[in-house]
C-alpha cells in the first residue's frame, strides 16, 4: 500500500512560509507493520489508534514517506525513530534490533544518492537496545553504531505505561518504574561514553521519572518525545482543564534541566484525546493550531527554542491531518516568533541534538 491515507480524504494545504528550512526529527519506516505481524485486522474491536493507522498503512517505506512530505514545505533532512521494524530473523533477542538500523540505513543511502529528491531521509537514526542488559549493552550499542554507518545517533526506549489498560493496550511493553531500575540505569550509563542520546517515550503521569533520570545522568542528552504525551482518554477523559496544570508543571521541571530537549508533536495521537484522528477528513491547520497551542507554547516557554524541536510523528499523526497541514499548524502557532527562534524550532535544535550535517 503506497501513498498517504490522509491525502485520499483531505487535500494537502499549501505551505505557509515555504522557504523555512525544516528538519523532521521523528518519523517511522517499516516494511510490514507490527499490527499486521500480530495478525490484527480492522474489524478487531479493541484496536488502539496507532494499530488502526498501522493496519491502514501496513508498509511505510521511502516512497510512502516522500509522498507524505511532498514538495510544499522545505524539508531538508529527517531523523528516523525506532518502531520495532525489520528485526533480524534468527538473531539473539539482544542483537535482533540491529536489523532495524540496517534496514533504515539502506533507505538513508537511497535518499543520500539524490535520486529521490533533495530531502535527506534518515540522516540520523535512533534505534533500540535493551538497556536492561546493564553494562553488557555496550556490545549492542557498538553493533548499532557499525550498522548505522555513521548515522546512528541514539536509543529510544518506549517506557510508556499506565494503570488504565485502555490507554495503550498492546503498546504497553514495559513495567512501571522502569527508569529507576538498577540494570536499566547501568545500561543507560553506557550511552554518553559513546556519544549517544536517549529518546524517552512515556506518558504525562510518568514525567517525574524523566526528571529523576536526567538529574542522575547530567551528561547524557535526553530527548522527550511527543510533548510528554498529555492524556485525554480512558481514565483521563473530560479532565483536560484539571490535568493541564499538572502536565505544565512537569514540563517546567524538565525545562530546568539543560540535558533535556523536547520534541513538540505527537498531539494527533488517539491517547491525547483531541479526537482528530477519528475523522475521515482530518483537521485543518487552523483547528490544530487552536487545539495544540497551549501545549506547544508551554513546551517552548519551559525549555526555550534552543531545546525544542517540532516533529511530524508520521505516519502515526497522519490520522489527524496531512503532512503539510501539520507543519502549517506549527507555523501558525509560532507566527509571532523571531526568525532566529523559528530557525531553532524547525531545524536548528534537531540538527544540534542529533549532530546532523549542515543543511
Amino acid at each position: 500500500m503506497t501513498g498517504s491515507l490522509v491525502e485520499t480524504v483531505r487535500e494537502a494545504e499549501p505551505a505557509l512560509d515555504p522557504e523555512l528550512p525544516i528538519i523532521d526529527p521523528h518519523h517511522h519506516l517499516w516494511g510490514i507493520s507490527r499490527a499486521v505481524r500480530q495478525g490484527r485486522t480492522l474489524s478487531d474491536p479493541d484496536l488502539t489508534g496507532v494499530e488502526r493507522q498501522n493496519l491502514r498503512r501496513p508498509r511505510y517505506l521511502l516512497e510512502d514517506f516522500l509522498s507524505d512530505v511532498g514538495q510544499e514545505h522545505n524539508v531538508r533532512a529527517t531523523v528516523f525513530t525506532q518502531c520495532h521494524a525489520m528485526y533480524r530473523a534468527g538473531a539473539s533477542e539482544e542483537l535482533a534490533p540491529i536489523g532495524e538500523t540496517e534496514f533504515v540505513n539502506g533507505i538513508a543511502a537511497m535518499s543520500a544518492s539524490g535520486l529521490y529528491g533533495p530531502v535527506r531521509v534518515a540522516a540520523g537514526i535512533v534505534g533500540f537496545a535493551e538497556l536492561r542488559l546493564g553494562h553488557g549493552v555496550r556490545e549492542v550499542l557498538e553493533a548499532q553504531l557499525g550498522a548505522g554507518n555513521g548515522r546512528f545517533r541514539g536509543v529510544r526506549y518506549m517506557t510508556a505505561w499506565d494503570a488504565d489498560p485502555s490507554i495503550l493496550g498492546r503498546l504497553s511493553l514495559t513495567p512501571p518504574g522502569l527508569l529507576y531500575d538498577e540494570a536499566f540505569r547501568a545500561g543507560f550509563a553506557e550511552l554518553a561514553p559513546l556519544g549517544l542520546s536517549f529518546d524517552a517515550w512515556l506518558l504525562e503521569p510518568q514525567l517525574r521519572d524523566v526528571v529523576d533520570l536526567a538529574r542522575a545522568f547530567p551528561d547524557t542528552q535526553i530527548v522527550l518525545d511527543h510533548c510528554g504525551t498529555p492524556l485525554g482518554i480512558g481514565a483521563y477523559a473530560g479532565q483536560r482543564e484539571e490535568l493541564f496544570p499538572r502536565w505544565a508543571a512537569s514540563m517546567r521541571a524538565l525545562g530546568e534541566l539543560p540535558n533535556i530537549a523536547i520534541k513538540i508533536g505527537g498531539l494527533g495521537m488517539e491517547c491525547v484525546g483531541f479526537g482528530t484522528e477519528s475523522r475521515s477528513a482530518g483537521a485543518s491547520s487552523q483547528e490544530l493550531a487552536q487545539l495544540w497551542r497551549p501545549y506547544v507554547e508551554t513546551c517552548i516557554e519551559a525549555a526555550g527554542p534552543g531545546r525544542c524541536m517540532f516533529e511530524s510523528n508520521f505516519p502515526i499523526d497522519g490520522g489527524s491531518c496531512s503532512y503539510s497541514t501539520l507543519w502549517n499548524a506549527f507555523k501558525q502557532i509560532t507566527a509571532g516568533a523571531s526568525v532566529a527562534e523559528k530557525a531553532q524550532l524547525f531545524a536548528g535544535t534537531a540538527q544540534r541534538v542529533y549532530r546532523l550535517a549542515p543543511i
